[in-house]
C-alpha cells in the first residue's frame, strides 16, 4: 500500500512554494494558521488535493519541529514539562486519522468556524489574558489525558486552527502565560502533525521532491518565528491570534459559499 506521489514542478514554482513556506512558518509558529498559505499554494501549483494536504502536514511537521526545538533552546520548553501530553497529543492524532477514513466528518464544517470566532472573541475581550500566569481551571490530570488528546484527535480528523485550540486552552483551562502556552501548543502540535503524516506516508500520498523544498522555507520561518515569540511575546502573539482565527474562519464561510452556489 505504501509508494511515492510523484509530480514535477518547474523551478520558478519550486521557489515560490518555498517562499511562501517561510511566512507560514513564521505565522504557525506564533498564532498557527499556516495551512491557510501553503495549501492553496499548493493547489494552485497543480498538486492534487490528496497528495497538497500529505505534503503540506510534511511541510507543515518540519516548521512544528523547528519550533519546538527553537524554543527549547530559548529557555520557553522543559521536557519533563511536555512529555506526558506530547504522547497524549499523539494518540488522539493517530485515533483522528485513523477514524477520518470510516466516519463523515462534515459536520465540523458547522462548528469550526463558531470555535474559531469564539478564540478570536476570547482574546479580543478578555485582553490581559496571558499576560501573567494564574489558577488553572481544570485539574492537569483532565487537561493532558481530555483535553490535549481531543484537539489531537480533532487535528487528525480535520486540522485547520488547531495551535491556535491548543494555545487557548493552555491560557483559558491551565492558566497559562501566552508564550508559554504558544510553545506548549507548538510541541502538541508536532505530535499531532506526525501521527497524521505517518498515515499518508503509509497511503503513499507525500509528494517529497515538493515537501524538501518546502521544509527549507518551513525551517527558516518557524526559526524566525520562535526569536519573535521570545521577543515580542504576548504584544505579538495576541493580535495574530485574532487575526489568522478570523481569517480560517472567512476561509470556510468563502468555501461553503462555493459548496452552496456552484
Amino acid at each position: 500500500m505504501s509508494g511515492t506521489a510523484v509530480l514535477e514542478l518547474e523551478a520558478h514554482v519550486l521557489i515560490v512554494l518555498a517562499l511562501v513556506a517561510v511566512g507560514a512558518g513564521f505565522l504557525d509558529t506564533l498564532a498557527g494558521g499556516g495551512g491557510l498559505l501553503t495549501v492553496p499554494a499548493l493547489l494552485l501549483a497543480g498538486v492534487p488535493p490528496v497528495q497538497a494536504l500529505a505534503t503540506n502536514k510534511l511541510q507543515s511537521s518540519a516548521g512544528t519541529l523547528t519550533a519546538t526545538v527553537g524554543m527549547a533552546r530559548l529557555g520557553l520548553l522543559r521536557f519533563q514539562d511536555i512529555r506526558t501530553p506530547f504522547l497524549a497529543s499523539l494518540v488522539g492524532s493517530a485515533a483522528g486519522a485513523t477514524l477520518v477514513q470510516v466516519l463523515d466528518v462534515r459536520s465540523l464544517d458547522h462548528i469550526v468556524p463558531v470555535v474559531l470566532v469564539g478564540i478570536a472573541v476570547y482574546f479580543v475581550l478578555v485582553p490581559s489574558a496571558g499576560d501573567v500566569e494564574c489558577q488553572p481551571r481544570i485539574g492537569r490530570g483532565v487537561y493532558r489525558f481530555g483535553v490535549v488528546p481531543a484537539i489531537g484527535l480533532y487535528d487528525g480528523m480535520f486540522g485547520p486552527g488547531t495551535g491556535s485550540f491548543f494555545s487557548l486552552a493552555g491560557v483559558g483551562l491551565r492558566g497559562q502565560h501566552l508564550v508559554q502556552a504558544t510553545a506548549h501548543a507548538k510541541a502538541f502540535n508536532l505530535a499531532s502533525n506526525m501521527a497524521a503524516l505517518g498515515v499518508f506516508i503509509v497511503g503513499g500520498k507525500v509528494v517529497w521532491s515538493i515537501g524538501a523544498v518546502m521544509i527549507l522555507g518551513q525551517a527558516c520561518g518557524a526559526s524566525l518565528g520562535s526569536m519573535a515569540v521570545a521577543r515580542g511575546g504576548v504584544r505579538l502573539i495576541r493580535p495574530l491570534i485574532v487575526l489568522m482565527s478570523l481569517s480560517m474562519t472567512a476561509r470556510y464561510l468563502w468555501d461553503c459559499c462555493i459548496r452552496v452556489f456552484w
